[in-house]
């Protein structure tokens, strides 16, 4: 079900606090707050669709499983500024000295 944007109107009509609601598509945009009973309208955004470039996908083809396979070497930068190899091959360490 999509996660739907309300924001509280406020008593001269300005934009007030904003809160999420997760509605079916077929349900009537809410015109109260749920808790608080002030009026309320839906804010419309852009739809948050995932697919290939997504941060889920992203997570997916950087993981360490999937580097190993393809081959790559992975470094991970210390708190001294060095990278220790964590996956692959290549030098254990690199440093900018």
């Amino acid at each position: 079900m999509p996660i739907y944007v309300y924001e509280v109107i406020n008593l001269d009509g300005t934009p007030g606090d904003t809160f999420e609601v997760i509605q079916r598509m077929s349900e009537d945009p809410l015109q109260v707050h749920p808790d608080s009973g002030v009026p309320v309208r839906r804010v419309i955004g852009a739809p948050s669709i995932g697919g290939m470039w997504s941060d889920a996908a992203m997570g997916k083809s950087t993981d360490d499983s999937n580097l190993k396979r393809l081959g790559f070497t992975k470094y991970v930068k210390t708190d001294d500024g060095r990278y220790e190899k964590t996956l692959g091959s290549g030098p254990s360490s690199l440093s900018a000295d």
